[in-house]
């Protein structure tokens, strides 16, 4: 028998997964069910959702729908930004990166509502499910956690439509058909992942892709852009200032205009198993070159390179759920130190899926032209330093060396 819930805060899209979620947990817990969905930009109409909610007897006052972009960009795409973080080398996070932010809201309306359980709807075999919970447990360490698909026995979409039906849900008719891929979509990207693109060798279909342009369409002359960053974070783009989610609306439409941003991957989950996606992240791919154009005028050599050195472990933490550990938050206060003179302007040309960069300029540059000139540089530099600086560094291989040649 199912423990006694009293309230459950559900994270709700209003499509067939959560509806029927929606549905059986009224039925499986006999509980009052709180439904919470979060606008990241997906770029989706979101009434829909509270139409279903009420539809299912959720109380108006217990339908929450969020404006959560300007915090998510703000908040958690700037700050992993700042430490150009990319999942095993490629991958940019946005699907990552948008769960703590999900968790967050709904232990905030849990306690608003006085709920004792939250719900998400997670499959047993995803990163998902990881991530939403550890969200959960960082931020209330004693809340009940429902993952229907991990105690259910609906193991298909034809047992979700057949159970929809007999319990009076809409399944709209282009839902009934089995879906050919799923989705996953915010601001900072859209993911696509099963079905069609289950196997690794077979070309992805054109009809995958929805936030870029075909290469062949892009079009036949590049385009250039300006971002100008404070702080290591973007604010405003070919001269106009813009906040978080705006900047980044807008290097979206030009990425998608360019065609910009698409990736095919074959990653490593958490949960163990290996799967095949396609991410398209038009505006963050042009944001992340941009950000280590700029980076590379003011940051310091070892600063440089340490930031590169934690990198993939920041990444790791993002991409397996620990936005909310010690050891993230660690990593983010050193990286966000070094961001303080990380100011200036970054220009780009955007070309058939390309981004290239074509120049940068800061207040707080390190480049300096009078040292690095080939011409005569008036002193700036003494050469003849360069042979001590050399003989000093060789002078444990030259030790080894005599020593292996006897």
């Amino acid at each position: 028998m199912a423990d006694k819930i009293n309230r459950v805060v559900l994270a709700f899209s209003g499509g067939l997964d959560t509806s029927v979620i929606l549905k059986w947990l009224q039925q499986t817990y006999g509980c009052e069910v709180v439904t919470f969905t979060a606008d990241l930009g997906q770029g989706e109409e979101l009434g829909p959702a509270r139409h279903k909610a009420e539809l299912m007897g959720v109380r108006a006052e217990h339908i929450f729908i969020d404006d959560l972009r300007e915090e998510f960009v703000a908040d958690y795409v700037f700050p992993m930004m700042r430490a150009n973080a990319l999942y095993e080398g490629l991958y940019l996070l946005g699907t990552s990166i948008a769960r703590p932010l999900i968790a967050k809201r709904q232990i905030e309306i849990a306690r608003e509502v006085g709920a004792d359980a939250v719900s998400h709807g997670a499959t047993g075999k995803g990163n998902d499910q990881v991530r939403f919970e550890l969200g959960y447990y960082a931020l209330a360490p004693d809340i009940k956690v429902i993952a229907p698909w991990r105690e259910w026995d609906l193991g298909s979409r034809t047992a979700l439509i057949d159970f929809a039906e007999k319990n009076q849900i809409p399944v709209p008719k282009d839902k009934r058909g089995e879906s050919p891929f799923s989705t996953d979509a915010n601001l900072l990207h859209t993911s696509s992942e099963g079905k069609v693109l289950e196997d690794p060798w077979a070309e992805v279909p054109d009809y995958v892709y929805s936030r870029t342009d075909d290469l062949v369409a892009a079009p036949d002359a590049p385009e250039e852009v300006t971002i100008e960053f404070k702080g290591g974070d973007g604010v405003a783009v070919n001269g106009e200032a813009l906040s978080p989610a705006m900047l980044l609306t807008k290097l979206n439409e030009l990425g998608k205009r360019h065609g910009i941003g698409r990736l095919d991957l074959v990653e490593n989950r958490f949960v163990g198993m290996k799967s095949r996606g396609m991410y398209e992240t038009p505006g963050g791919t042009i944001y992340h070159a941009a950000h280590r154009a700029i980076e590379q005028l003011t940051l310091d050599r070892g600063a440089a390179h340490l930031k590169d050195e934690l990198m993939p472990r920041y990444a790791e933490l993002v991409y397996n759920g620990f936005w909310f550990s010690p050891e993230r938050e660690m990593l983010q206060a050193a990286i966000d130190h070094s961001q303080a003179k990380v100011d200036g302007t970054v220009r780009l040309k955007l070309y058939k899926g390309g981004v290239h960069i074509t120049g940068r300029k800061s207040p707080h540059s390190l480049y300096s032209e009078k040292v690095v000139t080939f011409e005569d540089d008036a002193g700036a530099y003494d050469q003849r330093d360069a042979e001590g600086f050399i003989k000093l560094n060789a002078l444990r291989l030259r030790l080894l060396g005599r020593r292996d040649q006897g």
